[in-house]
């Protein structure tokens, strides 16, 4: 049965160990794995008899975790103290440390379709592809500025392969979004979005916002970004959430999107497989989860969620959304509602003859 973006609501709302961050699911179950702020990576099974948090177990690491992906068998963390992290996802044991893999803090990982390729992006603004099986460095990206239009220090905050394997999106804070070919780590694309980069002069000079999510569309003819609108206080998100859609190879803009009513970043956006529809979610200090129709644009459901969510995965009928975020993890459902059975006309009773019996019957010959 198909899912059914109308039918969006929360199912499941189970505490987190300390603040999740990154999250990915093992194929065909509610089994995910995430990253926390106590500096440890969890697996916890939704469909389990008794659900529980287990951590991985190894060094690992020194700070918060932000990002984890499923490659294969094997579960990749980025954190903040610059390192990546190879783990067996079975076991939950530690494989290997790359120390230093980026210059800066690491704020996301993607996983390739196939499982081969693990891409990291930084505050040092360098795209780098790592090799799975072996934990080399396959290539090193270079187009985002380290710098904002202001002389302020950028930063990278999204990631994303195509359905396919072929192409990887990233986008940084200054609104800046690159489309790169894998195989051959040439650059085949470059959009703006300007307005989701505040910068304000007067308070503290500082910089805010950024793109902070970027999603092909499972036919990779679309690519969406999500971040923030202008921002009037730096020290609270109250800019309206913002959305952009591009058909990226045309460089055509379809949709800008604000959204008012739940403020904030929009930190994960997912379309559904035929493309129809997309979800998205983030927040601020609350949270908030939302459908749009693709081609009009139009907003289907929202829905405040318990915590701001910092990313969320879907399963393959795409009808549950794992979303992980501020001391939670959490599920929502969008499953179509069962079809009421059809009402089958009353058969038409025939009514009896009824024969008097005292009457006497004329006969004529």
């Amino acid at each position: 049965m198909a899912a059914d973006p109308k039918q969006l609501k929360l199912a499941k709302n189970v505490g987190s160990k300390g603040i999740a961050f990154g999250i990915d699911r093992v194929p065909e179950s509610d089994r995910i794995y995430y990253g926390s702020s106590d500096f440890k990576v969890y697996e916890y099974d939704f469909g389990a008899e008794k659900p529980e948090s287990k951590v991985f177990e190894g060094e690992g690491h020194r700070s918060y975790v932000t990002t984890v992906a499923l490659a294969g068998k094997t579960v990749v963390s980025g954190s903040y103290d610059r390192r990546l992290v190879w783990w067996d996802a079975e076991t939950r044991k530690q494989i290997r440390i790359v120390a230093d893999a980026h210059k800066k803090r690491i704020r996301r990982v993607a996983a390739s379709p196939d499982g081969k390729l693990v891409a990291s992006v930084s505050d040092d603004m360098d795209v780098k592809v790592w090799d799975v099986a072996t934990g080399k460095l396959k290539a090193t990206l270079k187009e985002h500025k380290p710098m904002t239009p202001n002389n302020y220090p950028s930063m990278l905050y999204a990631v994303s392969f195509s359905y396919d394997g072929k192409w990887l999106a990233t986008a940084d804070k200054v609104g800046h979004i690159v489309v790169w070919d894998v195989a051959t780590g040439k650059k085949l694309k470059t959009l703006e979005s300007p307005v989701m980069y505040t910068w304000d002069p007067r308070q503290r000079r500082h910089s805010i916002g950024g793109i902070r999510s970027v999603s092909f569309s499972h036919d990779g003819k679309l690519l969406a970004v999500g971040g923030i609108g202008k921002i009037g206080n730096i020290d609270h998100l109250g800019g309206p959430s913002r959305i952009e859609v591009f058909e990226w190879q045309a460089g055509k803009k379809l949709h800008q999107l604000e959204d008012g009513k739940y403020k904030g970043l929009v930190e994960q956006i997912v379309f559904s497989p035929d493309g129809a529809w997309f979800i998205v979610a983030g927040g601020d200090h609350n949270g908030f989860i939302s459908t749009y129709e693709t081609k009009s644009g139009k907003l289907i459901k929202q829905e405040k969620a318990p915590m701001h969510v910092h990313q969320f995965t879907t399963n393959e009928a795409h009808d549950t959304v794992y979303a992980v975020g501020h001391g939670k993890v959490v599920t929502w459902e969008m499953k179509a509602a069962e079809p009421k059975p059809e009402k089958k006309p009353a058969e038409k009773k025939e009514k009896p003859v009824e024969w008097n019996v005292d009457s006497p019957m004329k006969i004529e010959w």
